[in-house]
């Protein structure tokens, strides 16, 4: 994380233990487990002990590789929080997956759900082995597999019936807490709070606790809370019921909530947009970055209104995610302890509301051409005090932020690739097995890494960017160049997946040749 030269030599940590003064240095590249680990055989604990450290003055440090370096003069006090039981929980999960597979093996047959069984046992592994579950949160995972097994065993029920799955009958998560937040206040270091504001932001290395710390930054640095009078225990309670109400998919889910949100922070510091626009258009940026995925079921539009699911029946087959996400958003701000709007007038929140349901409604793909090519008529005359100017910009920065992933750095935005075939796979999966039309950039059978992004590349994200850079020319080196260099990148890889290909092929026309020669 960050950029100063100091960055590069050890960094050192003075620990209080017991009066016991111990001093532990560890690399930029040991991640949180690894320093967890250290400071554990630094104070003589069990190495899966979780602990906390506090500052002199009792607040909490996040254990990272950008935690702030301290003196002998001020030690961070040492305070073991518990053991985690890894084995129990392992076999706890693994018994409740087995249960799962037992289950399924005894009322349906399984050359029909054996795929489907399979993806999404699997979407759960992921989540296990992405996000960290405790011990307190297998209670989750058993309602998520009990969903599940729910669902499959309804679907006899639901052959006849031309909306098939609903994906609006989970609105008790709307209302998950009602106490006040208690989610940890991480003190951010400089280094952090700099490397927030950039594109290569790492957005792997942080918990979805820290990710809310870091959003609530966002808010309090841009002016947001002061300017709207927002209430910051109502801030982190919308943020909390926000995280809630983002699925465990492989892709679209709270993390990648994150990182379309910090990529619009970083946008609004490259442009210096704070300077160009309003706070109310700061604020329906990134607000609408935030709510723009809420609640996605995993399965594109596509399937949606082929499928004709509920979704694509109540918004009549226009737009039926990005419709659904934004009444999510509504629904949540209905509510008065999640309404972080609360202080605003009516017609402003009228503003707010209509900016942020533009905005979320120009993430469908399928609009891309539409939007991009109304923005390109106004380019050349743009003016900053037109607000249908305004609000196209608005609509292509929310469009380059939610597709962005290929402008952070190659070790950041390759898993991302990987999170989204997955969710692809599945989805194409249950299309083969449902006998509807299957896209070839989704089909695990066709697709491959470097196909599947050489086109995105090329056709759609450069072209965006390039488009945006022409308003905003500070783009070109800090989000066009990564671009380019991914497309070399992948083509470089495409090129010896071919030769790969043709030698296989080579070796098998050889080997039917000397078959047919022997016979």
């Amino acid at each position: 994380m960050g950029s100063s030269s100091s960055a590069y030599r050890p960094k050192c940590i003075y620990l209080d233990i017991d009066g016991r003064i111990q001093k532990v240095a560890f690399s930029k590249y040991c991640n949180s487990r690894d320093i967890m680990d250290l400071f554990c055989i630094a104070t003589g604990l069990p190495r899966n002990t979780t602990i906390s450290l506090f500052t002199m003055d009792g607040c909490m440090i996040s254990i990272d590789p950008t935690m702030p370096a301290n003196s002998e003069r001020t030690p961070y006090k040492v305070i073991p929080v518990g053991t985690e039981q890894r084995t129990e929980k392992d076999e706890l999960f693994q018994n409740l997956l087995v249960q799962v597979v037992e289950q399924f093996s005894s009322v349906f047959k399984v050359n029909e759900l054996r795929t489907e069984v399979t993806n999404q046992l699997t979407m759960l592994e992921k989540r296990v082995e992405l996000e960290g579950l405790k011990v307190a949160e297998i209670e989750k995972c058993k309602s998520d597999i009990k969903k599940m097994r729910d669902e499959m065993a309804a679907r006899n029920n639901r052959n006849n019936c031309p909306c098939k799955y609903s994906f609006l009958d989970e609105n008790k998560k709307l209302m998950p807490r009602r106490d006040v937040p208690s989610y940890p206040k991480y003190m951010l270091s400089q280094e952090t709070i700099e490397a927030l504001r950039k594109p290569t932001f790492d957005v792997w290395l942080w918990e979805p606790n820290e990710m809310l710390s870091c959003l609530e930054h966002m808010y309090h640095d841009l002016g947001l809370v002061k300017d709207f009078s927002i209430n910051p225990i109502t801030l982190k309670r919308w943020l909390l019921c926000i995280h809630d109400n983002y699925r465990n998919n492989p892709f679209h889910n709270f993390r990648h909530c994150f990182c379309v949100t910090q990529m619009m922070y970083s946008m609004i510091s490259l442009c210096n947009l704070q300077v160009k626009l309003s706070q109310m258009d700061i604020l329906v940026l990134m607000t609408a970055s935030v709510c723009h995925d809420l609640d996605h079921p995993g399965y594109n539009n596509t399937y949606q209104i082929n499928a004709r699911t509920e979704l694509a029946v109540r918004y009549n087959d226009i737009s039926p995610l990005e419709n659904h996400h934004c009444a999510v958003a509504f629904q949540i701000l209905a509510q008065p302890e999640y309404n972080i709007f609360s202080n605003v007038d009516k017609e402003q929140f009228k503003r707010i509301r209509q900016g942020i349901i533009t905005l979320i409604l120009a993430t469908d793909m399928a609009r891309h051409a539409e939007i991009l090519d109304s923005f390109k008529e106004i380019l050349d005359n743009f003016d900053y005090t037109n607000e249908e100017h305004v609000t196209r910009l608005k609509m292509v920065l929310i469009k380059c932020c939610d597709i962005s992933n290929e402008v952070r750095p190659m070790e950041v935005a390759e898993p991302w690739v990987d999170c989204l075939l997955e969710e692809y796979f599945m989805q194409s999966d249950r299309e083969k097995s449902e006998g509807l039309p299957v896209a070839p950039f989704m089909d695990r059978d066709k697709v491959t890494k470097p196909t599947a992004q050489i086109g995105f590349l090329k056709f759609v994200l450069i072209p965006m960017f390039q488009i945006v850079t022409k308003l905003f020319p500070e783009v070109e080196e800090v989000m066009l160049q990564p671009l380019w260099e991914s497309r070399d990148r992948y083509e470089e890889l495409k090129q010896i997946e071919d030769a790969m290909m043709k030698e296989l092929q080579k070796k098998k026309n050889e080997s039917l040749t000397n078959g047919n020669k022997e016979k």
